[in-house]
């Protein structure tokens, strides 16, 4: 428990220090085993790729993929802060994930793809075979569409090979594509149309989630409809069949509008277009973020320097070999997917699974079977879904026979004690962990150990990767030093190749939202005078390992003390009872704001007065008593997003008496109003107003 002169320091911090409470964990030695087969052993790596050797350091990623041109500048930075990478090279990332490979690995299976049935086999797509489909939807696309190079096609489809088929044919023309998650509404992918500027739609007739065929052509005529209003006509819409051959939607098809690709692809069996070589700088695809305020931004990735670091990073962290069968259980929907399912271990010819559906149907044991049916030894995937399966299966990895050499972690921080289950139950204590820090924005890794080389500490991300060089500021731009205790922005010094491009439409956003924060000399061409604010707090621990505290909006500052939502949620975890916690904040007439905690339990445990009691201990001796929260919720379930991350808005609105919105896009709305009811009781209206900004905000990168 935090004694008295810690807490006066507490209050005396900047704004964008946040009070850390957080203990140091052990360290755990990456395995003798994984280091003799890794791709990276060199302790020495994190100096070759040194601020003294940048930007050329990047040349080493650069190498890793093949160019019709060579570059003849690595770093352009004439046009501060939009860089440019690798200026002059001709590209194009078609042909490095599939022409390439087709010499040595051509019968190798580049994607497996699995369905949710279980009783339907997995599909194994051969890297020759990805060649020819890839080649004839490129056909289509360009001899039936009419799309070229530049220009930007929309596609709202779920997990199914079709998925990165298109992405892969779109690239290969140079056609820039834009995947909206597959869970969104018809209106979220209507407005993703409109402000990318896109003419022609792609989607799916039907795709399985928890047991269910989900009618997803019904979106389509939403998200036209949508778009229309807003100015974007779409000419044509493709709708790939779940089926072949069948329709899987109740949804009519438009006259006129609407074409299956089934059919269309017949005319184009064994046709092949050769890969448009692309400037390096040429954008590859848009990535929007899905904020739930706000327009949404479309991110934008260029081909050459987010090819190279995503192969990089890959092969270097991922420790991605042409031999592994790697699966990765994010969605492609999110750039977690592009970088890490699509581009990268396809550029490295590794065998990459795609998996439909929700990874604890019908149990919580289908991933395990996955793995030991397919002989996956690479697993990567988020702490959401980590938690679920602790929650609902904590036991059903030692029933499987698979071994993983490498897991990774991503998405948002880890708890230590949810850590430890991954690595001593998923992992066996046979696998190394990489929890990994990065964003939409950022293309790839930021920060992470590198795995044959660092030590592994629960809940730290680690150092930055190879070429990344974080420096935590604080409201004055000043270094909060390593060790302190303190925790501020976190920062990137330094541009790297897989760094966003801009904001589609909106340079002044980009700059606004990105840089103008520390910048000092608007003018400057410099890249010093450019560091990255990526909009999370962090603290830098004595050995240099960052630990991320979260969105700085996911801050609660109660009577001056700044608490980092994560490391109350982390306290939470450790009581043995609980699967899952979220903490928002409520008005508080004496302290401003407090937190208000959510609980679910593991399977089979009874709600108890207990179970409070020990979550409010908990968190009152790891952080302190400033961290009493003002109620313990045990609800039923977390209100969710389609991806399986809890939606805390939602229950920052409940506990603030406030309008929830619209909920109907969750993966479990009905839960809503359970807690509602729990909370406001039976006969409670939630009233209508202004939201505090500070609540308005909360949760609001989920």
């Amino acid at each position: 428990m935090a004694n008295a002169p810690e807490k006066k320091e507490m209050t005396e911090v900047s704004e964008a220090q946040i009070a850390v409470h957080w203990r140091e964990e052990e360290y755990f030695n990456p395995p003798q085993k994984f280091i003799a087969q890794a791709n990276m052993p060199d302790s020495k790596i994190l100096e070759r790729f040194g601020l003294d050797k940048f930007p050329d350091c990047f040349k080493e990623y650069a190498d890793m993929v093949s160019w019709f041109e060579p570059y003849h500048t690595v770093l352009d930075t004439s046009n501060a802060p939009f860089w440019k990478w690798f200026t002059g090279g001709k590209i194009n990332a078609s042909y490095n994930c599939v022409d390439r490979h087709l010499a040595k690995y051509r019968n190798k299976a580049a994607i497996i793809f699995v369905g949710e049935p279980e009783n339907e086999d997995p599909v194994a797509i051969t890297y020759q075979e990805l060649y020819y489909r890839v080649n004839e939807v490129a056909a289509m696309l360009r001899d039936y569409v009419g799309l070229k190079a530049g220009d930007r096609v929309t596609f709202h489809l779920p997990m199914t090979p079709e998925l990165p088929i298109t992405m892969l044919a779109c690239a290969r023309l140079g056609v820039i594509h834009s995947e909206v998650f597959g869970g969104f509404s018809g209106q979220a992918c209507g407005t993703r149309i409109q402000d990318s500027g896109s003419h022609v739609l792609v989607t799916i007739d039907s795709y399985w989630r928890a047991g269910t065929l989900v009618d997803h052509k019904a979106n389509a005529d939403i998200a036209v409809q949508t778009a229309e209003e807003m100015g974007q006509h779409v000419d044509k819409v493709l709708v790939w069949q779940r089926y072949p051959g069948k329709y899987g939607s109740k949804t009519p098809m438009v006259e006129g509008r609407d074409f299956f690709m089934n059919d269309l692809l017949k005319k184009y069996q064994g046709k092949k277009v050769d890969p448009v070589p692309m400037d390096s700088t040429a954008p590859l695809f848009l990535m929007y973020t899905s904020g739930t305020t706000g327009k949404p931004k479309g991110i934008q990735h260029s081909t050459g320097g987010y090819l190279a670091y995503v192969t990089g990073t890959a092969k270097y962290i991922q420790d991605i070999h042409p031999e592994d069968t790697y699966w990765c259980m994010a969605d492609i929907g999110w750039i977690t997917g592009h970088s890490y399912i699509v581009y990268g271990p396809l550029s490295l010819a590794a065998t990459s699974v795609v998996y439909e559906g929700t990874p604890t149907y019908p149990d919580a044991g289908r991933p395990w079977r996955i793995a030991e049916r397919l002989g996956v030894n690479i697993l990567h995937t988020a702490p959401t879904s980590i938690r679920m399966l602790r929650k609902l299966g904590p036991d059903e990895p030692a029933k499987y026979n698979y071994h993983f050499k490498h897991m990774t972690t991503v998405g948002e921080p880890i708890e230590p004690d949810v850590w430890r289950w991954y690595y001593h139950t998923v992992g066996k204590d046979e696998a190394v962990i990489v929890d990994t820090w990065w964003q939409t924005e950022n293309g790839g890794f930021l920060c992470t150990t590198t795995p044959a080389v660092h030590q592994m500490k629960p809940g730290s991300a680690g150092p930055g990767a190879p070429g990344i060089h974080p420096v935590i500021l604080d409201e004055d731009g000043e270094e909060v030093p390593a060790g302190s205790g303190k925790a501020g922005n976190i920062c990137i010094r330094n541009p790297w190749p897989g760094i966003m491009q801009t904001i589609w439409g909106d340079p002044d956003r980009y700059v606004r939202t990105y840089y103008a924060r520390y910048n000092k000399n608007p003018k400057s061409t410099d890249w010093r005078d450019w560091p990255y604010m990526a909009g999370d707090g962090a603290v830098q621990a004595a050995d240099k390992y960052y630990r991320i505290l979260g969105r700085i909006d996911d801050v609660i500052n109660v009577a001056g003390h700044r608490l980092g939502t994560k490391e109350i949620e982390s306290a939470c975890l450790t009581v043995p009872e609980v699967a899952e916690a979220a903490v928002v904040p409520v008005a508080d007439e004496l302290r401003g704001r407090v937190p208000e905690i959510y609980i679910a339990l593991k399977p089979g445990i009874q709600a108890s007065p207990e179970i409070v009691a020990k979550v409010v201990k908990a968190n009152e001796d790891i952080i302190g008593k400033i961290a009493r929260p003002k109620h313990v919720y045990i609800v039923p379930d977390m209100p969710k997003t389609r991806s399986g991350k809890i939606m805390r808005r939602v229950l920052a609105s409940i506990s603030n008496q406030r309008d929830v919105g619209d909920v109907t896009t969750l993966a479990n709305p009905t839960v809503v109003e359970e807690i509602r009811v729990m909370v406001q009781g039976k006969d409670a209206v939630a009233q209508m107003g202004e939201v505090p900004e500070d609540i308005a905000k909360f949760g609001q990168n989920e």
